[in-house]
């Protein structure tokens, strides 16, 4: 015959019955003292509202935070291979020919693509786009790459979001130090514009929507 115990945390005779568990485990950890975490199922919850190793903004550097006063536009910028990354700092200059600039991470494959190929593809992104931005700067995961999400249109300065409001194709020209990043001079070569698309923007940390 099969002995019979009696259970540490309840009292009951062991093994104990699955039907209640659950309140037999909170009377077990209520009576050791211990602390139970309320988890929130909501679709969408948040866990912080602020990120809790965030520097205190006393101690954070005032270039820093004058940086993050100045609204960015969100693009993408990718090129053949693929690779891309997400920039906040591009800047179109008019002329003959059109230029554009952008600050980026020396270190990213995108750079490293685009030095190869000569050549990379600017997307001005939108609302829709806040996790494909997240993804493309390293912050959401990329299970089977970057690019196994979503719909893609191949160019030849690379691929490009289906759902974007337009696109522009660059030849590279020169890139040099600049502060910690790369300054990334290019020649504006195509521009492809479908039609009007609310941008996304960049402000103290998180994405804000423009109203038009």
């Amino acid at each position: 015959m099969r002995p019979l115990w009696r259970c540490r945390g309840c009292g009951a005779l062991w093994p104990c019955q699955p039907a209640d568990l659950h309140e037999r485990f909170l009377g077990w950890a209520r009576a050791r003292g211990g602390t139970m975490f309320h988890v929130n199922h909501e679709p969408g919850a948040e866990i912080h509202h602020t990120d809790p190793f965030a520097v205190p903004t006393g101690q954070r550097s005032p270039v820093r935070r004058l940086r993050g006063r100045l609204a960015a536009p969100v693009t993408l910028w990718t090129a053949p291979g693929p690779a891309g990354l997400t920039v906040s700092s591009t800047l179109v200059a008019e002329g003959e020919p059109d230029r554009l600039l952008g600050l980026i991470d020396p270190e990213s494959d995108l750079w490293a693509s685009a030095e190869e190929s000569g050549r990379f593809a600017v997307t001005p992104l939108g609302p829709p786009h806040r996790q494909l931005a997240d993804r493309f700067a390293g912050l959401f995961p990329a299970p089977g790459g970057l690019f196994a999400t979503g719909a893609w249109n191949e160019t030849p300065y690379g691929p490009v979001p289906a759902d974007a409001g337009g696109w522009a194709g660059c030849r590279l020209d020169t890139a040099r130090e600049y502060g910690w990043g790369l300054l990334v001079e290019a020649t504006i070569e195509a521009v492809d514009l479908t039609g009007e698309a609310t941008p996304l923007l960049h402000y103290r940390g998180r994405y804000h929507e423009l109203p038009i």
